[in-house]
């Protein structure tokens, strides 16, 4: 993937296309959230200066994101004092929430270069500090993590088919694995054990109603 703009330009970008709002879920947490779905990912495709142009997941509260969020603010113990890998961590929600609770270090992880700036914008803007790194890690070494997280991530077959070997080498190697998710049709749910569930409020422009009923889960 090649990326032109500078990473001012990219801020610069980025403030200018979106508003600071609390997800519904989450108000301790403010983010940079799009004004208007379409109109984001088409000034994206035409400002920006992608040659493969990944959508804008940066500018969403997802709904498992956000309930993984919830979750780890209510359960401080779960993070404080780990290390912390937040994969495809969007907006940096989840990464922020970590942080937020006590972890020790925390790594946000993403492929896109956007979303790498969203993640440093919103971590200012909640004066917490962690990690954020552009890369795809699914085929590499998942140890050395007490705690890694995704937040709606089972999206697409091929993406949880990489997923899930990823996660099931990083609880051989002692990690605990939480993943929030809202009903996605390629969670393989035998893997997983229910924690805890939300009622999550989302846009019915990204999703097919205005509440989805979503369930941090952790991997067996």
């Amino acid at each position: 993937m090649r990326y032109r703009s500078s990473l001012k330009s990219r801020a610069a970008f980025i403030r200018d296309s979106t508003r600071s709002a609390a997800p519904p879920l989450v108000p301790e947490i403010m983010l940079h959230l799009a004004r208007d779905v379409f109109e984001l990912w088409e000034k994206t495709e035409q400002d920006t200066g992608y040659a493969e142009l990944p959508p804008p997941f940066w500018a969403f509260p997802w709904a498992g994101g956000q309930a993984l969020a919830r979750y780890l603010l209510d359960h401080p113990t779960c993070a404080a004092g780990r290390a912390v890998l937040d994969l495809a961590a969007g907006s940096g929600l989840v990464a922020i929430a970590a942080a937020k609770a006590g972890a020790a270090a925390v790594t946000a992880s993403e492929t896109d270069p956007l979303a790498l700036t969203a993640i440093e914008l919103n971590c200012a803007a909640n004066g917490v500090t962690l990690e954020a790194t552009v890369g795809d890690v699914l085929d590499g070494n998942a140890s050395g993590t007490d705690l890694v997280l995704a937040g709606d991530a089972f999206y697409e077959r091929p993406m949880a088919e990489r997923l899930l070997p990823y996660l099931e080498r990083a609880r051989a190697s002692g990690a605990v694995v939480l993943v929030g998710d809202p009903g996605r049709a390629y969670l393989p749910r035998d893997h997983f054990e229910a924690i805890a569930s939300y009622d999550v409020p989302v846009s019915r422009v990204m999703e097919d109603a205005d509440m989805k009923r979503t369930t941090v889960w952790r991997l067996r």
